[in-house]
């Protein structure tokens, strides 16, 4: 894994789908709220979990209040507000394009080959579908983002039904998620609107303690359910394309540095994994942000390293290069790392 791919991956989605929450759920907006019949949360909950996604091809709002730093070729991870499109195929295919100001990210799936394609520098990345550096995009994709929120969540949870919802034009239910006073979060509930018909959570949002304004908004603004171009689901590299092979997984990092470690679960869960090296050599890319500057010192009976902290998650990056991330205060990281 290149560093552009450990800052994408590493910082972007430590801080948000390493926690198990993703990208977050926005309220349904202001159009009168449908008729439905009721349903129970636990019924509601169970249906998410066990729906299948049929074909769908749609646009998805991102508004991020994160304040993460700029991630190049991926401005969705900064502040502001953002939209990409996202298509599926079933079968395991599918399609994301990030567009950014100088130019397009490209990631597409058959089923067995998986392609991330950079048109600024005109690279491409294979890998076997499953793996490849660009897994941070998939939480961009809020259907998947919110059932894995839900499916994490659920035992640690409050669950409730607050009302209906129009979104994208579907009738919804708005599934709110609180946690347990058990629990050590900085997140306050997360909101998922599901799909009435298909069960497929349309709208996700989080909110953070102490605020009124959610940390993260994502959700499709347009969706359209049905069979997909076929062709959406292959890829051919464009002519002067460099193209490279993704390590396999086994071999992306050395010997005792393959397997991360979770501490805890539900809410206050914390990642801890280690953050591949650069070859040698290889200098940070333009633009991208030094994490030897980001956060602030810190120290304790676990080592020395830097603290990186936002509304909805907290990211310690050790000196020795472990990286710990979760929706948690910074004590949760420190003790987790100290084990």
């Amino acid at each position: 894994m290149g560093r552009r791919s450990w800052v994408g991956a590493g910082l972007g989605a430590a801080l948000v789908g390493a926690v198990g929450v993703g990208l977050l759920v926005a309220p349904a907006g202001a159009a009168a709220a449908p008729v439905l019949p009721p349903v129970s949360p636990e019924d509601l909950v169970s249906s998410v979990i066990a729906a299948d996604a049929p074909p769908l091809g749609g646009e998805v709002e991102v508004d991020n209040a994160l304040g993460l730093p700029a991630v190049p070729g991926v401005p969705q991870l900064a502040n502001g507000t953002s939209a990409i499109r996202v298509w599926s195929g079933g079968d395991g295919r599918g399609r994301v394009a990030l567009p950014s100001a100088d130019g397009e990210r490209t990631l597409v799936s058959d089923g067995t080959t998986r392609w991330a394609y950079d048109s600024r520098d005109r690279t491409a990345t294979r890998a076997p579908a499953g793996e490849g550096p660009d897994r941070a995009a998939d939480t961009q994709d809020p259907t998947t983002a919110a059932t894995q929120a839900v499916a994490t969540l659920r035992q640690s949870s409050t669950v409730t039904v607050d009302g209906t919802a129009e979104v994208a034009g579907r009738a919804a239910y708005q599934l709110v998620l609180t946690p347990l006073p058990t629990e050590r979060t900085l997140l306050r509930e997360v909101r998922v609107a599901v799909d009435a018909e298909t069960r497929l959570p349309l709208q996700l949002t989080v909110l953070a303690q102490g605020s009124g304004d959610p940390a993260l908004q994502v959700g499709f603004s347009e969706i359209a359910y049905g069979p997909q171009d076929p062709a959406l689901f292959t890829f051919t590299p464009p002519p002067g394309t460099t193209v490279e092979d993704a390590p396999a997984r086994d071999e992306a990092r050395p010997e005792g540095e393959r397997q991360g470690t979770t501490v805890g679960d539900g809410w206050d869960r914390v990642v801890i994994g280690q953050a591949p090296a650069p070859e040698e050599g290889q200098a940070r890319p333009e633009g991208a942000p030094d994490l030897s500057t980001l956060g602030t010192p810190i120290s304790g009976p676990w080592g020395t390293g830097r603290v990186i902290t936002t509304a909805v998650a907290t990211v310690i990056v050790t000196d020795d290069g472990r990286i710990a991330a979760g929706a948690v205060p910074q004590q949760v990281l420190t003790e987790a790392l100290a084990r």
